[in-house]
């Protein structure tokens, strides 16, 4: 009998250690990861303002797209009852018309994100009639699949009550028939 214990003492100790050194590395990576996206995320923001000087500001919705959305643009830079030609060349959306809104000098127009966009950052630009331009940067960001994914058997799917009871009763098989082994070790060991 104390050898089954030392045998499930030691296995309990090598589960614990590796999953004492396991988990802080894995928390580690992801710590690092997000502070490198946060300095990243900063670094664009200062690109942004420095490169917006000297054009009016043009409001995109989402500012975060995926390929085959519809994006909303609007700006004041075209003034009351302004007209303007939106540019979105840059990824590969061409131009689009900006006309007034029902708010007071804004102007709004809308285009669509090309499927064949690959994910990045692209500037969207607007010529104004009165000879004003406005600018923002849009990212692109490919969708994440959804819905659940077959690859076999297990989690994405869901539990099949069938082969949990069959794996079930393959371990308990397992632990019937390796304390069984034990014993009989044990018992013929002290007979000799």
């Amino acid at each position: 009998m104390r050898t089954t214990a030392r045998l499930f003492t030691g296995t309990a100790l090598a589960v614990a250690a590796i999953g004492a050194f396991a988990a802080p590395a894995a928390y580690a990576d992801n710590e690092w990861n997000n502070q490198s996206n946060q300095s990243n995320q900063s670094n664009q923001s200062n690109q942004s303002n420095q490169s917006n000087q000297g054009h009016e500001s043009l409001e995109i919705f989402p500012s975060s797209a995926s390929p085959g959305e519809t994006v909303t643009v609007n700006t004041l830079a075209c003034g009351k009852h302004g007209h303007g030609v939106g540019d979105a060349n840059s990824l590969g959306a061409g131009e689009f018309p900006l006309s007034p809104s029902t708010h007071k000098e804004v102007v709004v127009g809308q285009f669509r994100v090309p499927e064949h966009v690959k994910a990045g950052s692209y500037w969207i630009s607007v010529a104004c009639d009165n000879g004003k331009t406005a600018r923002g940067d849009l990212t692109v960001k490919h969708r994440s699949p959804s819905g659940h994914v077959q690859t076999g058997v297990g989690g994405s799917i869901g539990p099949d009550t069938a082969q949990v009871t069959a794996g079930a009763a393959v371990l308990a098989a397992a632990a019937v028939g390796g304390v069984w082994l034990l014993r009989r070790r044990a018992s013929g060991a002290q007979g000799h």
